[in-house]
């Protein structure tokens, strides 16, 4: 049997909450489609925590920026429908007026340091627009879990912080970074790159365990970020940041022993690409 699509909040709740009066614990997945292994992944993850795994497939506009590419972003509904066959049991596929029916006024804002700083100052109004359609799915869906990949590390840390202050009954999870051969994590904008930039794409992660080896070896993180950030510039890249932070509040990090994550976005020809690895 084909996997079902729902396109209403209310035909979701329908579906829900049937498996809840059976007892059974839900996983939601939420994406903007385009979906590669690394989606999969985060199905597979939601699996391992709960007998039902929905996803959600919405391009949300409000985390994009005049400037960026959302008329451009890939929507390939019906190859990923395909893909979940087998790992989800339900796609939630809303329309914008059901994310946003007209008149919709409130939004989520971010406060605190997992929100400011890094991506916030290229993409100012980013966390905002991710925050309120993560709030609005899970209240909509109201999983017990909810995956997120590790490779919007910064993303993943503004979820969690919303969501234990805003007291919502998730568990959110993230799942480990899925990688090509080469290193280069897994993005739907990978498919922008040209074969001469994708040769070149793997040199950010490179460049980021080489900052993070530094770092383990005693390197100050700021000078290994500087060192890392020149050898990116050198193989073609723009970067817009590549820092050390702290692995749990993403403030800088402090003198004492600490967990570290070294994160960066960095332009390709027209493709940004983010990534980040633990110290």
């Amino acid at each position: 049997m084909a996997i079902t699509t729902v396109y209403s909040v209310k035909s979701l709740r329908h579906a829900l909450a049937n498996w809840c009066r059976a007892g059974e614990r839900i996983a939601l997945v939420p994406t903007m489609g385009a979906l590669h292994e690394g989606h999969l992944a985060l199905a597979r993850l939601g699996r391992e925590h709960a007998d039902r795994v929905v996803a959600s497939i919405f391009v949300n506009p409000t985390q994009f920026g005049p400037n960026e590419d959302l008329a451009k972003y890939p929507r390939t509904f019906d190859d990923d429908r395909d893909k979940l066959e087998g790992f989800a049991d339900l796609i939630f596929a809303p329309d914008l007026e059901e994310m946003y029916p007209p008149g919709a006024a409130t939004t989520i804002s971010l406060v605190g340091p997992a929100a400011a700083g890094l991506e916030d100052r290229f993409r100012p109004t980013h966390f905002q627009g991710v925050a309120t359609v993560v709030a609005k799915l899970l209240i909509q869906a109201l999983p017990d879990v909810a995956v997120f990949g590790e490779k919007d590390f910064q993303q993943l840390k503004v979820v969690t912080r919303m969501v234990r202050d805003l007291h919502l009954p998730v568990r959110i999870l993230g799942a480990p970074t899925v990688r090509e051969d080469d290193g280069l994590a897994l993005s739907s904008r990978n498919r922008y790159l040209s074969a001469a930039e994708r040769a070149s794409a793997p040199v950010l992660f490179q460049a980021l365990q080489g900052c993070a080896d530094a770092i383990r070896a005693g390197a100050e993180p700021a000078q290994a970020a500087a060192n890392a950030t020149a050898r990116l510039a050198e193989a073609g890249f723009a970067v817009d940041y590549l820092e050390c932070r702290n692995a749990e509040t993403l403030e800088p990090p402090g003198s004492g022993d600490e967990p570290l994550r070294v994160l960066a976005a960095a332009r390709l020809g027209g493709t940004r690409l983010i990534d980040n690895v633990p110290v």
